[in-house]
């Protein structure tokens, strides 16, 4: 069938949409239907998958000539984007990590597009080692990784064009600059790890049949580089035979082992270990089995210490010698606590740091276990960072929160001492701002953490515009963060709350597990009940409402909008994973099954899937929140078809006059690498159209 497009000009801001589907691109309706365990399941928009065909890339084009000419219309978007603009413009400096004689760190002027890599030798003079702002003219390559050989006289770079996942790798001599080699070229999910100066490890999947960015990756392979050879001769070093979705390695920091990890899903892995002083050793297995999360994080000699949740939900740190290292043999070196544990290693010590209720502590240890200081955070909020190599005298940690913008702090970890090495001047007065967490009920009645962050002073009348964020998924903590938008957000009335769903990892494995495959509606369920709980606090109301959420977070939203429309006013769900009947056959989809379970498991789970799905829960009758859907083309993470069926699903069924936009983002992926011109922009027509579908013609008084 021939696609034909009726595009119609929008004439005023204040047009209605929903049900005059006249003003939305024509999508025309296909007949696929699939058949799980005897039901049938209409795809009529299966078209929309193929991201190569002309018809796909015409209504990509369509629609963004729709939703543009819409927030064009908006009349205190450009406030709103020189408001974004001044704040985002402030210099940016990342800790510095010494590689050779040199000292590398990150810099941002303010509002370039990718921040630049710097360094300084030992006369302190200052010089750009790499500039990924000249890697492309449009600011759409980013820089995707650095690692260098150890004694710092190489490094392999990544980048990654137009925001994939697959990535190019080019090699050069860290001193001049100039390039070695070939680049390598389809390396994806995949660091670079050096084994002294001779090579690197690196991870990739066999290109596959059809669409790069669409396509199933399912077999990830581990190999190693040797300088001065071509990548075709790249040897395999695990995965070739075992068939693994997710394969990694890495050389300790005292060249002597590399570590391989191997998964099948994004939760639970094998570990494996090499002796590379030894010509042809064996791989060794540690773990043969993925019911667990394990890593090596550190060896002195032949001691190896690995973080694990084996017996342990919140983690703990084992020690076990080389030779014998199965997990019978384990002896805990940092016992589980009853909060979260993320270890790191640098200077000689170990560092703790612990999440309870989604807000960081950090403990120091040192090689036999003993505790030596608790670490005096400036204030309630999350800290990272504590890493570094072991001879290091100075390490360097992160301090932000929601009020407060991310600052470096220097750390003397023999001493203790700490201070502050890079505070970022921020045209924000955080003192008139604050946080405050509650803890508020679920339907099955437990209870959920929640931080509220707004302007001092606000009235709790239910009129004030609010953003309700969320993820539940995959074991991820949603801590306390600093950010620009919000800080915008928060400048113009709004209130931002951070809801810590189940799925999430703020409690552990169990709290993880409460949100997955057969138990994912308590995820949805939590999100619900916060928005009740915010109206029912009179932070807001259904009218001044909006839900967000992106990737595990854009189905959390597209499923709450669909089982309670008439909870909030705007939805906006980022680059979702919205047809979880079909989730698994992109890309590395596969590998989220031990969150979603499959449509192809049984039929208990295709039921269940099917009942929350948001492609598949769309209905006629039903008016649901003034909607923009938002996505990248080049996103081969999670394909914007997700996002394309959904959007089309929601314009041809929409009741009443709130709008259903999708904002594409043409040449950009998942999320990183984004310019800042295009993340500037991108917030700024998330929060406009917010704004404008509360009622606001104007920015709010401050």
């Amino acid at each position: 069938m021939k696609k034909t497009f009726l595009i119609m000009a929008i004439t005023t801001a204040g047009i209605s949409f929903g049900q005059n589907k006249d003003h939305y691109p024509e999508t025309k309706k296909g007949e696929t239907v699939d058949v799980y365990f005897d039901t049938k399941v209409s795809d009529p928009y299966r078209w929309l998958e193929d991201d190569k065909s002309a018809e796909t890339g015409a209504w990509v084009k369509a629609q963004n000539e729709v939703t543009y000419g819409y927030l064009d219309k908006i009349p205190f978007r450009e406030e709103l984007k020189k408001r974004m603009e001044k704040l985002w413009n402030y210099e940016k400096i990342g800790a510095p990590s010494t590689e050779g004689k040199f000292a590398y760190y990150s810099k941002n002027n303010g509002l370039q597009n990718q921040s630049v890599v710097y360094r300084k030798g030992q006369d302190g003079k200052e010089e750009v080692f790499l500039d990924p702002n000249t890697f492309s003219k449009d600011g759409t390559t980013s820089l995707g990784g650095l690692d260098f050989s150890k004694d710092g006289s190489k490094a392999a770079y990544a980048i990654s064009e137009g925001g994939s996942d697959w990535r190019k790798v080019i090699i050069i001599d860290a001193l001049s600059k100039k390039v070695l080699e070939d680049t390598l070229v389809d390396v994806k999910f995949s660091g670079v790890s050096w084994h002294g100066n001779e090579g690197f490890y690196y991870s990739s999947y066999d290109k596959p049949k059809g669409s790069e960015l669409s396509a199933k990756t399912d077999q990830h392979k581990l190999y190693f580089h040797k300088l001065g050879t071509s990548q075709k001769e790249d040897k395999v070093i695990f995965g070739a035979d075992q068939k693994r979705r997710y394969v990694g390695g890495s050389v300790t920091e005292d060249d002597r082992f590399l570590v391989i990890t191997a998964a099948n899903s994004t939760y639970g892995n094998e570990l494996y270990i090499k002796d590379l002083t030894v010509a042809n050793s064996p791989i060794i297995t540690i773990v043969d089995n993925f019911n667990s999360s394990n890593s090596i994080i550190e060896n002195e000699g032949n001691k190896l210490f690995i973080e694990t949740d084996l017996n342990a939900p919140n983690s703990r740190v084992v020690s076990v010698d080389v030779n014998n290292p199965k997990p019978e043999n384990w002896k805990d070196f940092i016992k589980e606590t009853q909060n979260i544990l993320s270890p790191s290693t640098g200077g000689g010590y170990f560092f703790a740091n612990y999440t309870k209720d989604a807000v960081s502590f950090v403990q120091q240890y040192d090689y036999s276990g003993k505790l030596v200081r608790e670490i005096k955070l400036p204030a309630v909020g999350t800290a990272g960072g504590f890493g570094g190599k072991k001879h290091e005298k100075t390490l360097y940690y992160s301090f932000t929160n929601y009020t407060t913008p991310g600052t470096i702090y220097s750390l003397e970890p023999k001493s203790g001492k700490s201070e502050v090495y890079q505070k970022p001047k921020v045209d924000f007065k955080s003192d008139d701002y604050e946080s405050k967490q509650v803890f508020y009920t679920s339907k099955d009645g437990t209870k959920i953490p929640m931080i509220i962050t707004y302007k001092k002073g606000l009235k709790l009348d239910g009129k004030n515009p609010t953003i309700l964020y969320g993820y539940g998924g995959f074991n991820i903590s949603l801590t306390p963060s600093f950010s620009i938008a919000n800080a915008v957000w928060m400048e113009n009335g709004g209130v931002y709350a951070v809801a810590n769903l189940r799925g999430g990892g703020e409690y552990g494995k169990k709290w993880h597990d409460a949100g997955t495959k057969l138990q994912k509606q308590n995820v949805f369920d939590d999100f619900i009940a916060a928005g009740e709980y915010l109206i029912a606090q009179k932070y807001t109301s259904s009218d001044f409402l909006a839900i967000r959420g992106g990737s595990n977070g854009g189905l959390l939203v597209g499923a709450t909008m669909t089982q309670r429309p008439d909870l909030m006013k705007v939805a906006l769900p980022a680059v979702g994973v919205m047809d979880m009947l079909r989730y698994h056959t992109f890309t590395a989809g596969a590998g989220w099954a031990y969150d979603y379970g499959t449509s192809q498991d049984n039929k208990e789970m295709f039921e269940y899937l099917k009942g929350y799905s948001p492609v598949q829960n769309v209905k006629k009758g039903v008016q649901y929140p003034a909607t923009m859907v938002t996505t990248g083309d080049h996103d081969d993470r999670v394909v914007p078809a997700h996002s394309f069926k959904f959007a089309a699903e929601l314009q041809d069924k929409q009741t009443g006059n709130n709008p259903v936009l999708i904002r594409i983002d043409v040449k950009a992926g998942h999320g990183a690498g984004k310019s800042v011109a295009a993340t500037i922009q991108e917030n700024v027509d998330i929060q406009a159209f917010t704004l404008y579908n509360m009622g606001f013609k104007a920015l709010p008084k401050k």
